[in-house]
């Protein structure tokens, strides 16, 4: 296949084209900085600067959309809030665009969302169709996906990707977690009671795949099928470290250096893969514990 794909040298993209390339698949890179994609992933991929000058995607096979400012970097501020809605939904409208303009769209356009289209539930079990409680990430998220289905027809499906906490040995979560608990002052966050629904790269990376191939459409939730509580998740980093994880971060504490962002650790989704697992995706990693020990252990 020829596939185009944003955000190919974030976290999840810089795990995901090699194992395209490796299926001898054709991977074309949208980027603002081609040869600072090009220093990682060399001429072995396509790179287009931004989709300025593109027309159509008539020689596009399927198109993965994985763009969007980091939610967790900054304090949400009005502008920032502004900064990691427009990221999103302003790149997914240029794809969508694009793929109604092709006389032969693309089969398959994989968008990006997250759990957090959902909101703070609690103790609530969620999967795909479990109502929304409305704050900032819902509605980020809820536009996020309503662009990104005007590209539905009957030659392009949409699958969505509600995306949870991606564990990898390098970026993402862990790699604001590792130094404090390597230093063994790490601990839950909180009362630690809130759910942490995350997902291995290797297990991201091949569900993503998986949708590739096989023909499904609709949102799925890209997590692990057992949700942990933060306290469990500290527990088990430390373990994977050999470091203790008993220093709690009080939540007021958290709120005050976090403000209105600290709801993304605060809060949390008890999610599960429904409708992956429904479809007969097999997850590699289960277990939290032996998930950690093959990151970091």
């Amino acid at each position: 296949m020829n596939i185009l794909i944003t955000g190919g040298t974030g976290l999840v993209g810089r795990h995901l084209i090699p194992r395209l390339l490796e299926l001898k698949h054709k991977v074309t890179v949208v980027t603002r900085n081609p040869e600072k994609a090009r220093q990682r992933f060399s001429d072995r991929v396509t790179y287009w600067k931004g989709l300025a000058g593109q027309t159509h995607l008539n020689e596009i096979d399927a198109v993965i959309n994985l763009a969007g400012e980091p939610i967790a970097d900054k304090r949400w501020t009005e502008a920032q809030k502004q900064r990691l809605c427009t990221s999103r939904w302003n790149m997914t409208q240029q794809l969508v665009d694009l793929i109604n303009a092709s006389d032969t769209p693309p089969e398959v356009f994989i968008s990006g969302s997250a759990i957090g289209y959902y909101g703070d539930l609690g103790e609530v079990v969620v999967n795909e169709e479990e109502p929304p409680h409305n704050e900032f990430t819902h509605k980020l998220c809820a536009r996020w996906e309503q662009i990104a289905c005007g590209a539905q027809s009957d030659k392009t499906r949409i699958c969505l990707l509600r995306t949870g906490a991606v564990l990898a040995r390098h970026g993402g979560m862990l790699a604001k977690l590792l130094p404090i608990f390597r230093l063994g002052v790490g601990g839950p966050i909180g009362d630690g009671r809130q759910y942490l629904a995350w997902i291995h790269i290797d297990d991201m990376v091949n569900a993503i795949l998986w949708l590739l191939d096989n023909d499904l459409r609709g949102p799925f939730n890209m997590v692990s099928p057992y949700p942990v509580r933060n306290e469990q998740f500290a527990h088990a980093l430390g373990h994977a470290l050999h470091r203790p994880a008993i220093l709690r971060a009080p939540a007021t504490v958290v709120r005050l250096m976090m403000g209105e962002s600290s709801v993304l650790v605060l809060g949390g989704q008890r999610a599960l893969p429904k409708r992956l697992e429904a479809a007969g995706f097999a997850f590699r990693w289960h277990d939290l514990e032996e998930a950690l020990q093959d990151l970091v252990g």
